[in-house]
């Protein structure tokens, strides 16, 4: 396990060399990594898709877009920390990239920290221009129009997107990680997951549309808010916003929703942070998040257990 931290750490400072040649959202191609603990899930390709994986860096971030082969990276606890406790992670990115870094790695080390056994998942995407140029312009558009819906406007309509693969693929990683429980000290009463933008959108997903997974939390961290119908057996929901995020818009549909249902939910509407602030960015309140869901989870014996 200490190879893995170590193999971790070698590919986080791979992504960290020459880093302010990112810092101005300008998107920079960088070679695919070899990613050598990725456990491919078999779930088959993409549809379609005529573009290889491929990888940039923008903010001083590692992203990943047209993956058209799912995977899933554990990160595991020191020996004798884990309490058993297991997240799936899913990053952000609309569903055509993944912010692997901010929003993958960097919060399953985090994880790992706690004690919590987590695991990356790198889902299945829709395909995207060959070219980064191409690519980054069709994003700038998006970015625009999201950037204009301010005030009292409403946010512009987002197109729905149909996600068979990536359902598919997180249920793949769930019936891997329930199969490999004994081997990796999972305990399956207490696996959730959470998820960033997208993620938070294949995260509520899963919850309303998944008859394989039997998720014990979940965790939407930044991501849609509109009224969902909430299934009568849906988990306890740790839900985190920030009100200068485009996807708030002054919104509580899915929180009123879960409330009313009568099942546990923790909501936290801070006052700055934006959009895909991951663990968090500097001066701003939103840093808190990841405290309060560590509180939230051992409040509700999440985090109990131990020295498996």
């Amino acid at each position: 396990m200490k190879n893995l931290t170590k193999t971790v750490f070698a590919i986080v400072l791979l992504f960290s060399i020459n880093l302010t040649m990112a810092q101005d959202g300008t998107m920079y191609p960088i070679d695919n990594p070899e990613e050598p603990n990725a456990i491919p899930l078999g779930t088959g390709g993409v549809e379609g898709q005529p573009a290889p994986e491929t990888w940039f860096r923008q903010w001083g971030d590692p992203m990943a877009r047209n993956i058209s082969t799912a995977t899933l990276t554990p990160f595991f606890p020191e020996p004798g920390k884990a309490n058993g406790t297991t997240v799936i992670v899913a990053p952000g990115g609309g569903f055509r990239w993944l912010s692997m870094g901010n929003e993958g790695w960097e919060v399953a080390e985090a994880l790992a920290e706690q004690g919590i056994t987590a695991f990356v998942l790198k889902y299945r995407l829709h395909p995207t221009p060959e070219s980064l140029e191409d690519f980054s312009n069709s994003m700038n558009r998006t970015f625009e129009a999201a950037s204009k819906a301010t005030g009292d406007e409403k946010a512009p309509p987002r197109p729905r997107r149909i996600l068979s693969d990536q359902l598919e693929d997180a249920e793949a990683a769930y019936a891997m990680i329930v199969e490999r429980a004994e081997e990796w000290g999972v305990d399956t009463n207490r696996i959730g997951m959470i998820g960033f933008s997208a993620g938070a959108g294949l995260t509520m997903h899963c919850t309303l549309n998944s008859e394989t997974m039997d998720l014990a939390f979940i965790g939407p961290i930044y991501g849609g808010m509109g009224e969902v119908a909430v299934p009568k057996d849906a988990p306890p929901m740790f839900n985190v916003i920030a009100s200068d995020d485009f996807l708030f818009n002054g919104q509580f549909g899915v929180i009123s929703s879960w409330y009313k249902a009568g099942i546990p939910v923790e909501f936290h509407l801070y006052q700055n942070g934006g959009h895909g602030f991951g663990l968090g960015n500097p001066d701003r309140t939103s840093n808190s998040w990841f405290e309060a869901f560590m509180h939230w989870l051992d409040v509700n014996d999440f985090l109990k257990g131990g020295d498996r």
